[in-house]
């Protein structure tokens, strides 16, 4: 078969199945180990027979079994650079991007190319941890995790990418309390889908509940971080939280209980809903 003929192969056994037609070309371009723009120039070249094998594989565990195009493929690009992704992590999201990008253009504001000491809650893959580490060298970065086997992966994904970030094993903000160390920035995009909406099945069957459900409204775990965060964060600080984009006010609500005299703001993302809220401390 030709690329044209495969790339139409998938597309109709994504139609058919209800699945995203943009993921056909990424397990085509994944598959063939060519960019967009290659496959465009190579449309009507004949494809050997294992890579054809390979993909219509792919293309069957994606349409058929349900299985997320980033699992078959086991990486994903965040933020320019390529993760190593599983069953164990949450796959990052377009919006966390939005998130390290708000959290570099705060450093660059509140602290104006000083050395700081950042703190990742609940890193999973490592994602923004390691593209803070990467993208400002004046941040030193430690990262928080409950899952061990999640932690087995971000620390992969720094070795691979050349990061220097500081892992430790436990819930949210406990072996951080138990160094004893502070920060400067906390980061962190906790699990807040509320226990009762809907998740669609291609995330609820293939990606770590642990690092989705966020309890009955889904605040659970922003009120735990809000409520302890005094214990490791320096006077003056910051805390940036990615959320859900109806849950601004229950957020306001916790800051206004746990950081009464902090001035705080929530930014909208590229679809113009509230995403990312960061709180100033002084």
């Amino acid at each position: 078969m030709t690329v044209r003929e495969l790339l139409e192969y998938g597309t109709r056994k994504a139609q058919e199945f209800n699945k995203e037609e943009s993921a056909i070309r990424l397990l085509l371009m994944h598959f063939l180990q060519k960019e967009s723009y290659e496959l465009i120039m190579m449309m009507n070249e004949e494809v050997d027979k294992d890579k054809e094998e390979a993909f219509k594989k792919g293309v069957e565990l994606y349409v058929e079994k349900g299985i997320p195009v980033q699992h078959i493929m086991g990486y994903v690009y965040f933020y320019g650079y390529k993760f190593l992704v599983g069953k164990d992590v949450l796959i990052p999201r377009f919006e966390t991007e939005e998130l390290v990008a708000n959290v570099l253009m705060a450093y660059d504001d509140y602290f104006d190319d000083q050395e700081v000491e950042v703190v990742d809650i609940g890193t999973g893959s490592g994602a923004i941890a390691i593209s803070l580490a990467l993208e400002e060298p004046n941040m030193r970065v430690t990262a928080t995790d409950i899952s061990e086997k999640a932690l087995d992966v971000a620390r992969q994904n720094a070795v691979n990418l050349g990061a220097n970030v500081n892992f430790y094993l436990g819930d949210l903000l406990e072996p951080l309390i138990t160094l004893g160390k502070k920060y400067d920035i906390l980061v962190s995009n906790p699990p807040y889908i509320p226990e009762d909406e809907y998740v669609e099945d291609l995330v609820k069957n293939n990606e770590p509940h642990l690092a989705l459900y966020g309890g009955k409204d889904g605040m659970l775990y922003y009120e735990r971080i809000l409520k302890d965060a005094h214990l490791v964060l320096k006077k003056r600080s910051i805390i940036a939280f990615e959320h859900g984009w109806n849950q601004r006010e229950k957020l306001e609500k916790l800051i206004n209980r746990y950081f009464p005299n902090s001035q705080y703001e929530t930014i909208k993302d590229i679809n113009g809903k509230d995403r990312i809220t960061i709180i100033y401390n002084e």
